[in-house]
């Protein structure tokens, strides 16, 4: 089977179908999350505790509302960190939100 799918490969660079290998591979990804959406949930999953993306971001490239990608987490036993912060520094922070 390998020798096969090295085969096609090869056979859809020279035929000039893809510009490279690196374009085929790109594009077989994006038809494999298209196939298969909950590996977009595995993806972002995976970025967010490698610290690759942020919660918001992850929660899009998954395809989740916050909230729901937040659940996830909790449910898969990966912690969401909460920055230390003092209680003057919510209030400054509230103020300047407030006055925007």
């Amino acid at each position: 089977m390998e020798m096969v799918l090295h085969k096609i490969e090869e056979i859809l660079v020279e035929s000039g179908r893809y510009s490279s290998e690196r374009e085929l591979i790109e594009d077989a990804l994006r038809a494999l999350i298209r196939e298969k959406p909950e590996l977009r949930v595995d993806v972002a999953t995976e970025l967010y505790k490698r610290g690759e993306v942020s919660l918001a971001r992850a929660s899009e490239i998954g395809g989740l509302n916050i909230e729901d990608f937040k659940e996830l987490l909790k449910s898969r036993g990966i912690k969401i960190p909460v920055p230390d912060i003092t209680a003057d520094e919510l209030d400054q922070e509230t103020k300047k939100i407030l006055e925007g």
